[in-house]
Formats: C-alpha cells, sequence, structure tokens
C-alpha cells in the first residue's frame, strides 16, 4: 500500500488523509473540518465548545436538508435537535446548547485518526479538561491557510461529504452505486433505485484531493475555484473517443477520470485525445487505489470495474492500455513535469 503522504507530506496533504481516509460512520468529521477552516480565517488561537457550536451545527443542519441520514448508528440525540432546528421546533440557541453538550463527544478525539493512527501533524489540541472548555487551533493549521492549496480544501470537504452522505441516503450495495461523469454538468451522477439520475457533486472538487491539487500529468498546481486561472479540465485518461471501440469497460467510469491543466490536455503541445506514456498508467493505478484504501463510496464500485485485487487491477488497466495502444498508436507525454507528487 502506498501511503498518500509517503510522497510530499506536506499540511495540505496530511489535512486530505484526514478527509478523505477513513472509515466514516457519521458525518461529523466533515462538519469539524469545514468549521475549522472557518474558525481559522478568524485568527484565534482558543475556540471554546460554545463558539465552536455554531459553525459545526449549522454544517450539519444544512446537510440534513440534503440527506436525511448523517450517521450510520440508529439515533442520534444530537442529530434529531439539528432536525428540531431545521423545521422549527427549536430555536437557535437551544441548537447550541445540546451541540455543545453532545456534538463533539466522540469527533475532537477522532479527527487526527487515520488508519487506526495518529497522522503526523496536529490541527488542534484538545483542551476541553482546562479552563478554556474547548480546543486550542494550532499554528499547523494557521500555516495551512497560507498555503495555494487552502482555496481548494473546503470544496474537497464538501465533495466527500455529499458522496458519503448519498451513498448512506440510497441505502444501495456499494457494488451497484454506478457512478459516472456527465461533462454538460460537470458533474458526478448516480443512478437511484428507480434509475433516476441523481447529480451528487462537482467532479472537480471529488477528484481534486486525490491527486493533492496538482495536475494528474506535469504536477503543475491546481484550482477547483470555478473563476481561477488554474482551473483544471477533466480529462478522461482514455479518450472518450475510444468509447465506441467496445473496449468493455466504463469509459465514464470515476476509475477514467482524471483532472489535467489546461495546457497539458488542450495547449499548442496538449493530450487532446492522445494516449498518455506507459508511466502515467502506473500513476493512475496508484490514484484509483488511493479512492479504494480510503474506504471512499465509490470503494466498491471501483473493486466492482477494475479489480478485486491489486494484481487484478493492474492486469485491467494494462489491457485497457493495449487496446487502446492499437488503435490510437502514438503517446503522449507533457512538455515539462515538475517534482511528482504521488
Amino acid at each position: 500500500m502506498t501511503l498518500f503522504t509517503e510522497v510530499q507530506p506536506t499540511l495540505e496533504n496530511y489535512w486530505r488523509s484526514i478527509i478523505l481516509f477513513g472509515r466514516n460512520v457519521a458525518s461529523y468529521k466533515f462538519a469539524l473540518g469545514k468549521s475549522l477552516l472557518e474558525l481559522a480565517q478568524r485568527g484565534a488561537e482558543i475556540v471554546t465548545l460554545d463558539i465552536l457550536a455554531e459553525p459545526f451545527s449549522r454544517n450539519l443542519c444544512e446537510h440534513l436538508q440534503l440527506a436525511n441520514r448523517q450517521a450510520t448508528s440508529k439515533s442520534s440525540r444530537f442529530l434529531d435537535a439539528c432536525r428540531k432546528f431545521n423545521s422549527g421546533d427549536i430555536q437557535k440557541g437551544e441548537l447550541l446548547d445540546v451541540t455543545t453538550k453532545l456534538g463533539f463527544n466522540n469527533v475532537i478525539d477522532a479527527f487526527h485518526i487515520v488508519h487506526d493512527g495518529e497522522i503526523g501533524v496536529r490541527f488542534f489540541t484538545d483542551e476541553r479538561k482546562g479552563s478554556e472548555k474547548g480546543i486550542r487551533l494550532t499554528q499547523d493549521l494557521f500555516r495551512l491557510t497560507e498555503q495555494f492549496q487552502y482555496r481548494n480544501l473546503p470544496t474537497e470537504v464538501e465533495a466527500r461529504w455529499r458522496l458519503v452522505e448519498t451513498a448512506w441516503e440510497l441505502k444501495l450495495p456499494r457494488h451497484v452505486l454506478t457512478v459516472d461523469y456527465d461533462a454538460e454538468s460537470e458533474l458526478l451522477v448516480m443512478n437511484d433505485r428507480m434509475l433516476k439520475r441523481k447529480a451528487i457533486t462537482g467532479c472537480r472538487d471529488a477528484l481534486n484531493g486525490y491527486q493533492k491539487g496538482m495536475c494528474f500529468y506535469c504536477f503543475s498546481h491546481i484550482s477547483v475555484e470555478s473563476t481561477s486561472d488554474d482551473l483544471p479540465d477533466v480529462d478522461h485518461f482514455f479518450a472518450h473517443t475510444l468509447k465506441p471501440h467496445g473496449l468493455g469497460c466504463s469509459i465514464d467510469g470515476v476509475w477514467n477520470l482524471v483532472l489535467a491543466c489546461q495546457n497539458c490536455n488542450r495547449g499548442s503541445k496538449g493530450k487532446f485525445t492522445q494516449l498518455p506514456e506507459l508511466k502515467f498508467l502506473e500513476r493512475l493505478h496508484r490514484r484509483n487505489n488511493f479512492f479504494i484504501e480510503s474506504h471512499h463510496p465509490l470503494r466498491e464500485t471501483l473493486i466492482y470495474q477494475t479489480g478485486a485485487n491489486e494484481l487484478a487491477r493492474r492486469h485491467f488497466l494494462q489491457t485497457t492500455y493495449n487496446m487502446s495502444k492499437e488503435l490510437l498508436i502514438q503517446n503522449w507525454k507533457p512538455e515539462h513535469e515538475h517534482e511528482p507528487a504521488f
């Protein structure tokens, strides 16, 4: 297994390992993550639980309106209070009181745990037993706000959250969560039980974290902000033009989608519909394994589509590559490449 932070163990990649990896039994980690990114902008080190309660409960109340199921447990007094607030049965003050008492019982202790161990940095320390009755934001969190990739982190949290809650809400076996890319809307879409297409989240937002905010091909920085000059294209590693040739796989599946800077995808010497050099196939394999190792909602879908184990997935990609090579002949690589990020 290739650890996500093994190459380029930066602050933003430690943060991404928290949000993107690990089993999810409730969505509290996402609510806390979004709250921390918001509170870090205010500059105060000490955040009492009653202050933390406002953005934490607000984020959960907003998502309960999108998907009523926000945990795998059958009941939660805290989530019930959020539902009552949404329906107008309790006031904001009562919601904040319940959040302060019940909302942080497990998430503060569990936030920095990934793969059964604590990550190498902390973005806050637990001060609940001290006089402050809250958390202390660390310098690592404040330094995180100064990084280029910081602008991408809120949307990455949101995208992961939407995928998790959608999977819970549909209550479908994960191997039938057929999620494809809709080029017109630039969204990931899923079919529900009635075979109705359901938009889940922005494709760029969902993919970006697993590429560490870098172009898949040249590792230049990209941004998922819609107005940014660094906005990447959603690229089919195996070109969409191969779809009619019967490769025997879903070309629009997440396994085949990467984010590419505009220069790599459609610059003067861009990829367009060409087949990337063989070394990029290994990179695609690593990226897909990040999805699988993260217990992503699409984990079982990727396994179902590409193979039950690493050897089978390698064979699937190599077979698809060989068939594509016979059709496209020429290989492509970017003009310039930065130091590899994964």
